[in-house]
């Protein structure tokens, strides 16, 4: 992976839990190497459950919207499981805005998002 690493990554019994380490990420090159990192956790930890944990995150661009549909795709033809969780009212209300609680499974919390596999 990358020197710069986007995410942590922690792995809570069968489910591997990823967490945004940016509140802000709106460079174009940044939100690659992210989209990079998301892929690869799916790919090489080959995990079936993932939960996307949103907590430290303040703002979100359309394009990492773009890549976690990107990788919502990539999870269901992985037959994975992939689970949204801690995103702030604002975010949450720009998924609502776009439709996107249709596309992703969205979790109050960390907890409630592993419970719901």
């Amino acid at each position: 992976m990358s020197a710069i690493q986007r995410l942590e990554i922690q792995e809570i019994g069968d489910v591997t839990v990823v967490r945004f380490r940016d509140p802000r990420i709106t460079n174009p090159m940044e939100i690659e190497e992210l989209g990079r990192q998301l892929y690869q956790v799916l790919e090489f930890k080959n995990c079936s459950k993932l939960v996307v944990d949103f907590l430290p995150v303040e703002f979100l661009s359309s394009a990492t919207i773009g890549k976690l549909i990107s990788l919502n795709r990539k999870v269901k033809l992985c037959k994975s499981a992939l689970r949204l969780c801690n995103l702030r009212p604002e975010i949450r209300n720009i998924f609502h805005l776009c439709n996107l609680e249709r596309v992703f499974e969205i979790c109050e919390n960390q907890a409630a998002a592993i419970a719901s596999f």
